[in-house]
């Protein structure tokens, strides 16, 4: 570089000004030390002298350019070229949104309630005085039904690919604090959440934790806990799973929803123990799938498989029992039959429902668990309830409000919170897929919630948009050739991945068992036959497995 001027300053400027815009990369430069020299009041003075530069340390001193101008320039090139490439992103974001208002929240004489001041006391208030087991007896005890919102965590995954973020939770707590005080828990961690806080949000879900926590320390908080998984996608060393327990209690985290992707009861004890260690309530959970009312076609999950499921469970000395209706199946018959048998066998036991809205018939089914004898259901917020989400948090308030099924919820308190989610999801719009309404094929394809909007995705991306009935229906198929599988994260991964498999390579079911010792299987396939999950109900198909591994 050489620069020149009519003096002595407009040469040193010239030359500082085109070192600046200078951008060199890959390889180290000095131009930082020229910089520094440039700038450096006893070289601008010109009172130098021989050893000057070894007299000036600081000229030594290196400085770490950010770059943004260039960086931001590049970022609006890609995006005029290319458009936006966001992972998980399905449309281009809505233009002229503002910032969600925070709702005035009114108590029942209509008076403004100041939600900066504490909020009133609620279940965690038990459960840090008395303890899980008797926390949990005082929810059996509790007349009238409790809620758990899932808006935090599973509705949000279900309908927009986990993408909330830590600010838009922190933002409503305060609220979300007082008005719904009297609700069970509020689920907020676990699941997707966890690696997508990382991957895609650029989050810490342990700040996440610590921040809502501080906001919100009247209600419960629940995280979903993949037994021996925890909340990874595969098999852990048993003391990361017993740490990572213990870690998430010490964080905020009250209630464990702990489940295994199989029913395997060898892995769910992993998990049992590890959160009894960690002094946090174990919700122990059955998967639910199939149609307890209809033993002919799923005859491995009748209603006895499910008691004996719960017997096991229940030797454990687990504090509450939870049902995961994983894809929406639970119709109200069913429901009256399972959970009232299990009332019947375990009458101290507290029942915790979950479900989704996928056919539309999830508030049927939670009232009719409720009059079964349930003690907790899942709801979301109204509008981000319904479809693959959980079912309307408002309408069952609604419908139970007066009755041995109270909710103790007030109706205007739910509204206030549902103008501003209805506002936020405005600003997620790009990450919905547009499953716009109920869809009873899932009683066919028995695919959970949180899975359906995430493979419609796949589906589009990998372009087999417009083969997405296929696709439903290489969905059951490649359930049934799997030997009817209990199918949540992560072995409905396994499902999801067959059926795209199949439908990509224009495979029928048969097809498939006659070719599988020459066809090349995903990798979530070949590590679920070789057993890196556990044991399926009723064992594997051992010809199918043996040629596939």
């Amino acid at each position: 570089l050489t620069c020149s001027g009519a003096t002595f300053e407009k040469a040193r400027r010239r030359t500082l000004a085109s070192l600046v815009e200078f951008r060199i990369s890959g390889v180290k430069t000095n131009m930082w030390f020229l910089q520094r020299l440039l700038s450096d009041q006893t070289f601008i003075s010109g009172d130098c002298w021989t050893t000057y530069i070894d007299d000036t340390p600081q000229l030594f001193t290196a400085t770490k350019f950010r770059n943004r101008a260039a960086k931001l320039l590049t970022y609006l090139g890609d995006l005029a070229v290319n458009g936006c490439r966001i992972q998980g992103q399905v449309t281009a974001p809505l233009h002229g949104l503002q910032e969600p208002a925070i709702p005035v929240l009114a108590d029942a004489q209509g008076n403004k309630v100041d939600v900066t001041t504490a909020p009133p006391p609620g279940w965690r208030d038990i459960l840090m005085r008395d303890g899980p087991a008797a926390f949990a007896q005082a929810v059996r005890r509790h007349k009238g039904v409790l809620i758990m919102d899932t808006t935090w965590r599973d509705a949000h995954q279900s309908l927009l690919a986990t993408r909330l973020r830590t600010h838009d939770m922190e933002r409503i707590a305060p609220t979300t604090a007082h008005a719904l005080s009297n609700a069970f828990a509020l689920e907020m961690w676990g699941g997707a959440t966890f690696d997508v806080a990382m991957r895609f949000l650029h989050e810490d879900p342990w700040d996440r934790l610590d921040r809502l926590r501080r906001l919100v320390p009247n209600i419960p908080f629940q995280m979903l806990l993949r037994g021996a998984n925890a909340v990874g996608y595969t098999s852990y060393p048993d003391n990361v799973v017993y740490e990572f327990c213990k870690q998430a209690r010490d964080h905020g985290v009250d209630v464990f929803r702990v489940f295994d992707s199989l029913n395997y009861v060898e892995n769910l004890k992993l998990g049992i123990d590890a959160v009894r260690k960690a002094n946090g309530v174990i919700e122990a959970t059955v998967c639910y799938t199939g149609d307890v009312t209809d033993p002919l076609r799923h005859p491995k999950y009748t209603l006895e498989y499910y008691l004996d499921l719960v017997d096991e469970l229940v030797a454990l000395d687990i504090h509450i029992l939870g049902i995961k209706d994983m894809a929406g199946l639970l119709k109200p018959r069913a429901a009256r039959l399972l959970v009232g048998a299990i009332r019947e066998r375990h009458p101290n036991l507290p029942i915790h429902i979950h479900t989704h809205d996928t056919a539309g018939a999830g508030v049927a089914a939670m009232i009719a668990c409720a009059e079964a004898g349930a003690d907790i259901i899942d709801l979301a917020i109204d509008s981000m309830s319904g479809v693959t989400s959980q079912p309307c948090m408002g309408a069952f308030v609604a419908a139970v409000e007066g009755s041995d099924y109270d909710t103790g919820i007030s109706a205007n308190a739910i509204q206030s919170l549902n103008g501003y989610w209805e506002q936020t999801r405005l600003l997620y719009a790009s990450f919905d897929p547009g499953v716009k309404a109920s869809d009873t094929s899932v009683y066919l394809h028995e695919m959970p919630g949180g899975q359906y909007t995430n493979l419609l995705f796949q589906a589009q991306s990998l372009g087999l948009g417009t083969r997405w009935n296929d696709v439903k229906s290489a969905y059951a198929e490649a359930n049934r050739i799997c030997g009817d599988l209990v199918k949540v994260t992560p072995s409905s991964k396994v499902v999801g991945d067959f059926a795209q498999f199949m439908v990509s390579n224009h495979l029928t079911a048969d097809e498939v068992v006659e070719r599988a010792a020459t066809l090349s299987f995903p990798k979530s396939v070949v590590e679920f036959f070789q057993g890196y999950l556990g044991q399926p109900v009723g064992g594997f198909p051992e010809k199918l497995r043996a040629d596939i591994i």
